[in-house]
């Protein structure tokens, strides 16, 4: 949505969202490197706005600091807290750019227009109001975003939780209707499974939105599950590069058309994309309340990465170190009713189509049981099938699942 130049203002360029990541910032080294990629971009005619994460384990040193003084800090003080990491990075990466002749101005997420439900370490963006945003383009200026936080509708300082610069970077491209959002790290795009876990591990080149979402919602870190959701609900192509590249490569995310040739195509082999995993996460079962679970979880925007219902109802759920294993049994007991949980691991097989056949399913059982791996739920999805698993057998899991399904 650009806005028309006012007096003393320009007609926008192409406007191009990119995200860097922490490690792409480790060190004022590689800031400045990141920086003259910056303004590289901007000398090819593109109107620039810049999401910046907080530099290397700055987040993590943050939260360190804040449980030496509480095993059980509050969420709000927390938000406050590891905000602060991003606004380094945005100040010092618009000082970097300045230093090389071009202006810049560096934005808080509510600076942006980035509203957020009040869901503290973990809240979802309702609406982003990019007006400042917008302006400080007209006047030519690179746009730097603290990404990870927003303001909630009570104007509290709000946090996106684990990933939340993809979806401060996306939500961004969809409000300015940005040609396109490259999210770049320490990796050169999206691969078949985790490349320090299966060695034959491969580049995917491109893949749909769902399928994205299916891998991150089942372990994949490379791009954020509400971050692609947001690209598709905008139709924004999402591109995964290397801080360390050239600009071009990496594997892109985007719509694709399931036409009768795609799907009789598929259909002639084992539709398998990728194998995603969690070393550890819950596997929680509610006997006799199930719906205070399920409504728990959602209000808490935990991972919800399987769900079950029947009899008694299950989900497996991934919490980060900010909501912590510990704290979500202690709201569960406030909860009330029977509730077990189990720490646990979590494997799955991604690809369109593959778990609306039984035999692709077998398949995965029976490499299972060569590994002597006895899953103890296996979740089927339309694109996914998942099993969890003692997080001891992860990786034997992923890794035979891979050579099975892709090699």
């Amino acid at each position: 949505m650009s806005t028309l130049p006012g007096r003393g203002e320009r007609a926008l360029s192409p406007i191009l969202v990119q995200k860097y990541g922490g490690s792409s910032l480790a060190d004022l080294d590689r800031l400045r490197e990141v920086a003259a990629k910056i303004v590289a971009t901007r000398e090819k005619g593109y109107d620039l706005v810049v999401v910046v994460s907080a530099m290397g384990d700055t987040t993590d040193d943050l939260l360190e600091m804040a449980k030496a003084l509480s095993a059980n800090p509050s969420r709000r003080e927390l938000d406050m807290l590891l905000s602060v990491g991003e606004r380094i990075s945005m100040a010092l990466m618009s000082i970097a750019i300045h230093s090389h002749g071009h202006e810049a101005v560096s934005l808080t997420g509510s600076q942006c227009g980035i509203i957020t439900t009040h869901s503290h370490a973990n809240a979802r963006i309702m609406d982003v109001r990019p007006f400042r945003v917008q302006d400080e383009l007209a006047q030519g200026r690179i746009v730097i975003v603290a990404g990870y936080q927003g303001a909630s509708y009570r104007r509290d300082v709000t946090t996106l939780g684990r990933g939340g610069s993809d979806t401060t970077a996306v939500a961004l491209a969809a409000a300015l209707d940005a040609e396109a959002c490259e999210i770049y790290s320490d990796v050169d795009g999206v691969y078949s499974a985790d490349p320090r876990v299966v060695i034959d591990a491969h580049q995917l080149e491109s893949l749909s939105y769902q399928e994205m979402q299916e891998m991150a919602r089942s372990g994949a870190k490379v791009l954020n599950e509400q971050a692609v959701e947001f690209a598709r609900r905008s139709k924004i192509a999402l591109y995964a590069r290397s801080t360390r590249g050239d600009g071009e490569g990496g594997t892109v995310v985007r719509r694709v058309d399931l036409s009768p040739d795609y799907i009789d195509e598929a259909e002639k082999g084992c539709p398998a994309l990728a194998v995603s995993h969690v070393d550890q996460g819950l596997w929680v079962v509610a006997d006799k309340n199930a719906d205070a679970l399920m409504s728990f979880l959602q209000d808490q925007c935990c991972a919800l990465v399987d769900w079950r219902a029947g009899l008694s109802a299950g989900a497996y759920i991934c919490l980060d170190d900010i909501h912590g294993v510990d704290s979500f049994r202690q709201a569960m007991e406030d909860i009330g009713g029977d509730v077990t949980t189990r720490q646990c691991g979590l494997v799955s097989v991604v690809g369109t189509g593959i778990g609306t056949t039984a035999a692709w399913a077998m398949e995965g059982v029976g490499v299972l049981r060569e590994l002597q791996i006895v899953p103890l739920h296996q979740g089927l999805m339309p694109d996914r099938l998942s099993w969890v698993v003692d997080g001891v057998d992860v990786k034997i899991a992923a890794q035979g699942l891979h050579e099975h399904f892709l090699g």
